[in-house]
């Protein structure tokens, strides 16, 4: 059985026989959920590369102290996968973001599609992201990943030209396009970058706007696969021809 993962904001200079210090929200899931246990053995990791398997020493309320005892640090994945994806309506964002991370992207980037339902203004934003950053955290951490993606800010058509514009491949998913996925080549180096629009699709001025940043317009197959899920399929598709996944 793998062992529980939880996130600490640094493990920048810890070796074995450091303690490691965790508290707050992290700390009460741990004790006051899971019932964590000294003695019992964990992984804490920092997201950004570094992970240490630790016996916990000391519990509190919320807080835990854990010993290490090995550390193991890991280059970031390569390619690098960006997924750009059309705000879904009601919770199919959140599952879009638990699924791409378990699969291995690098960084979501949550778009206002001229077609998008779902509408991100002031307070319904902020909730909405930071909804979009805790879902990748735990999936992140269910996935035993040592680097956590990114969650960007909500991002316009124009900042998704730009992105494109700077990535060594660039793909497009849309139903009425001729050229398979599975035709490209997919470099050994990213970033990828996945364009997902929304449940409405995409609109003949979006899609001639990324392809006019280098993008290509490509179809999965015959099937059309909803909003939250093309994303998945897609990058898996294209990890298959990776070392990653090779």
């Amino acid at each position: 059985m793998s062992l529980p993962v939880h996130l600490v904001p640094s493990l920048t200079g810890v070796g074995a026989g450091a303690t490691v210090t965790v508290d707050g929200d992290e700390a009460h899931h741990a004790v006051a959920v899971r019932r964590l246990r000294v003695g019992e053995r964990v992984v804490l990791t920092d997201g950004a590369g570094t992970s240490v398997t630790a016996e916990v020493s000391s519990t509190g309320k919320r807080v835990f102290e854990a010993v290490v005892g090995d550390v193991r640090r890991v280059e970031p994945p390569s390619p690098a996968v960006v997924v750009v994806q059309a705000l879904p309506k009601g919770d199919r964002g959140e599952l879009a973001v638990e699924v791409l991370t378990e699969v291995g992207v690098a960084r979501v980037v949550p778009w206002a599609a001229a077609r998008s339902v779902a509408v991100w203004k002031g307070e319904r934003a902020a909730k909405s992201l930071a909804k979009w950053r805790s879902t990748a955290r735990e999936a992140a951490k269910q996935a035993r990943r040592s680097w956590f993606p990114e969650v960007a800010e909500l991002a316009s058509t124009d900042d998704v030209v730009e992105l494109l514009s700077s990535a060594t491949l660039a793909v497009v998913l849309h139903e009425e396009a001729s050229v398979p996925l599975a035709s490209l080549d997919v470099p050994a180096e990213g970033p990828v970058v996945v364009v997902v629009g929304p449940e409405g699709g995409l609109t003949d001025e979006e899609v001639a706007s990324f392809t006019a940043a280098g993008a290509s317009s490509v179809r999965l197959g015959s099937e059309v696969l909803r909003t939250s899920t093309a994303g998945v399929a897609a990058v898996a598709a294209l990890l298959t021809r990776t070392p990653r996944w090779g």
